[in-house]
């Protein structure tokens, strides 16, 4: 079971990589679009990548054990 949630945390956090990378291309099109606020869609994919990385650490964590 622990390897199969590693394994499933592997590949989030290699999702949240590729967000990351959608996030910055997101921020430099507004930046040559000559905006001065984050986008809409730079925001919600930094809350996205934060939430996958949250997943992925929540996988990896040593359940408690019983006692």
């Amino acid at each position: 079971m622990v390897d199969k949630r590693h394994d499933i945390s592997d590949r989030l956090t290699a999702i949240a990589e590729e967000i990351a990378d959608l996030a910055l291309e997101s921020l430099r099109d507004s930046i040559e679009a000559g905006e001065t606020r984050l986008s809409d869609d730079e925001k919600r994919l930094t809350r996205a990548r934060r939430s996958v990385e949250k997943a992925a650490y929540l996988l990896r964590a040593d359940p408690p054990s019983p006692g």
